[in-house]
Order: structure tokens, then sequence, then C-alpha cells
């Protein structure tokens, strides 16, 4: 089966497997576990941060970051398509007793007019205004890609009413290698940063929060509670490693699979609609979901229905050059 429902079906190659094999090992909740602390260092000096917090998930890793943030009877400002919102078992509430104030962005991004026109006033009968989340690339949104200079009016408005801002990057890297903009940009603009490495580069497990010294020993202690303390984690540490050596760079191959597809689907006449493929998602509209996919799955093409009448296909490091022409094929021939 040819699989597009996610990048996070990928699996290591030999080549990362060796490198975990050889990984040296000790006990991360001792903070012993030297293959860890070099990736949680590599990232964040990166993104010029001062530390990283190897997590299970990104869902772990962004529950951390609303936590250290937030304090019971706060809001976090996020669009209504977030990831934290929409597909973290309402975590922000259990985990951290906050509300979402959720905006209605263009395709997952929202603008600092936005933001400006949610902060709440003090009043002791509202919420406090105290976090902004934004997500970069946008999964709901058909990995659409946030203009640099509006995150910076964003921080710039944030600053000026003491409210922190985290940065969903789970597929970062995949809007980095399309704008050119660089890791230390965002780590001069958010407060905490997530990155997953078990999408587009291809780890099998495992996402790093990064922040000042301060949040991440807040970090750490969150994780623990949320069951999040690893020991010898130094084997998966060292996929993170070596996908960060090797496979940032090829992230836009996927880019362009993604592109291929959108246009051979916007050739059939029961696909209505193709989003823009800023990255390696795509997201159409189809006349019958449930029809269409067991059409594809029937031709060997695995997606996922991704909303009212829409598809979902995500290319990755396992899709290759044989599965685009084959799945061009496929689509032609529906």
């Amino acid at each position: 089966m040819i699989e597009l429902r996610s990048d996070t079906f990928t699996k290591p190659t030999p080549e990362m497997l060796e490198a975990m094999m050889q990984a040296e090992v000790g006990d991360d909740v001792f903070g012993e576990d030297p293959t860890v602390n070099k990736l949680e260092s590599k990232l964040a000096g990166m993104f010029g941060m001062d530390e990283g917090v190897f997590c299970p998930s990104g869902t772990m890793a962004n529950q951390i970051g609303i936590r250290v943030h937030t304090q019971p009877q706060d809001e976090v400002i996020c669009d209504k398509y977030s990831h934290v919102y929409l597909y973290e078992g309402g975590g922000m509430a259990s985990n951290s007793g906050v509300l979402p104030n959720l905006l209605d962005g263009d395709r997952g991004r929202i603008t600092a007019t936005q933001v400006e026109a949610a902060i709440k006033p003090e009043a002791d009968y509202l919420t406090t205004s105290r976090l902004v989340v934004l997500e970069n690339t946008m999964n709901k949104g058909g990995g659409s890609i946030y203009n640099f200079s509006e995150i910076q009016k964003i921080k710039k408005l944030c600053d000026a009413h003491g409210l922190a801002m985290h940065l969903d990057g789970a597929r970062l890297f995949n809007a980095l290698v399309e704008t050119g903009e660089t890791p230390i940009q965002f780590g001069e603009t958010f407060d905490t940063i997530s990155v997953c490495l078990s999408k587009g580069l291809g780890t099998p497990i495992g996402s790093v929060l990064m922040g000042s010294k301060t949040l991440m020993k807040k970090a750490r202690r969150v994780r623990k509670v949320f069951g999040g303390g690893m020991r010898q984690a130094g084997y998966l540490a060292a996929a993170g490693i070596y996908a960060l050596d090797n496979n940032v760079e090829r992230l836009k191959e996927d880019h362009a699979h993604a592109r291929a597809l959108g246009e051979a689907l916007a050739q059939k006449d029961f696909v209505s609609e193709v989003m823009p493929a800023d990255t390696n998602i795509l997201i159409f509209t189809v006349d019958d979901v449930q029809k269409r996919l067991a059409q594809f799955k029937e031709k060997g093409v695995l997606g996922v229905a991704f909303g009212e009448n829409q598809i979902r296909f995500v290319t990755h490091l396992d899709f290759t050059e044989d599965d685009l022409e084959q799945t061009i094929k496929i689509i032609k021939a529906l």
C-alpha cells in the first residue's frame, strides 16, 4: 500500500537505525543520558534558545508549553483549527485548567489585528489572556506557512500586553526550507517552541520543547508529572540527531510531491477544490469522501478523511518517486 495518511508513518532508514544502535545512553530522568543531552543542546543551539526538553510526543511538548505559561482560569488565544485545540484531547482544559479563545484565521493563520481584538480587559469575571499559540506549518490549513512579518507583529503586540508566545512547530522545518527563514529568527520571537522529529524528519518517536532555563526547569517537572520521564531514551534521541543532520533539506522533495499530486487531482471532476500545497500536506474536497477513500484504498493508496467532504494526503520520507508516479496514474484512472 502507498501510505499517504500521515508523515507519522515513516520508518527509520538503515542508516538511522545504525545511529540508534551505536548511541551512548544513560538515565535521562537523572539527566545522565548523553545522547538525549546532545539532542536537546543541538536543537536549542540551532534556535538560539537556552535549553530543550525531549518529550515522547508533540502533544506532550505542546501541553507542557501551555502549562508552563499559564495558571487555571487563564485563556489561550489560538486559531479554531489549532492542533492544541482540535487534536490534543482537551488537554489545555484538563492539564492546565485554561480555556481557548478561538480565532477564525486564514487557513489557520491568525493576525495581529485578530489577537489584539481578542485580548481580554482586566476584570474578575473574565478569563485572563495569558498566551498566544501559533502553529507553523498549519496542519488543518493544508500545511500553510505563516508570513514571518505577521508573526513579528503578533510578538510586538504580545510584548506590549504581557502575553507569552508558544509555537507549535511540529512541521516547522517544512516551513523553513521553503521560506529560507532561520531557526534563530523563531527562537528570538517565541518564548517556547515545540519541534516534532517523528513526522517529515523520519524518526520513530519524539519531540523537543525549547525555551529559557527557567521555563525548561519547570517543563522538566511538568514532563515528569505527565508521565513523560524516560530512562535510556538516547536510542531515540540518536534518531533525532541523525534526522537533523540528514533529513531537513530533503523535505523539499516531499513538497514537490504534494504539489504534483495536487495538480493531478485538480483535473478530476469529482474534486471540487484543491487547497494550495505550500508544503507536504494536500487537502482536497470531493463529492463523496468515503466512496473516494474506498476507491483509493482498492487501488493501493491510503488517505484520511479530514473534515466535511475533504481528504488529506501527506507526503513524506517513505513516499518515493515511484510511489508518486503510481499514485498519479491511479488518480488519472479514477
